[in-house]
């Protein structure tokens, strides 16, 4: 089966960019018609579809955080990233990577925290 995990530091400073990595076993990024993403949690608050990459390697991203999200992949290591820039406070979540057909796949989760 697809498993998906999160990795990267649980705390990042103000202004920094935050980094996550998502290692996906079991299944090919590259899956046709498979989208692979992120979505996040803040304390208190509901989840939040942040962006995605196509198996064509095409990006999608949520419009409130477009200008400051990137999210590429390496097929040689089946794993993609998140980099979400300028980060602050708010940005302070859980955060999963997600994927298949219709986020079929989920990864555990991984607090990130934002403070210096």
């Amino acid at each position: 089966q697809v498993q998906l995990q999160e990795s990267g530091p649980g705390l990042v400073k103000p202004s920094q960019t935050l980094s996550l990595t998502c290692t996906v076993s079991g299944g090919s990024i590259t899956t046709s018609y498979y989208y692979w993403g992120w979505i996040r949690q803040p304390p208190g608050k509901g989840l939040e579809w942040m962006g995605s990459i196509g198996y064509d390697g095409r990006n999608y991203y949520s419009p409130s955080l477009k200008s400051r999200t990137s999210i590429s992949r390496d097929t040689s290591k089946n794993q993609y990233s998140l980099q979400l820039s300028s980060a602050t406070p708010e940005d302070t979540a859980v955060y999963y990577c997600v994927g298949g057909n219709r986020h079929n796949y989920w990864g555990q989760g991984t607090q990130v925290t934002v403070s210096s």
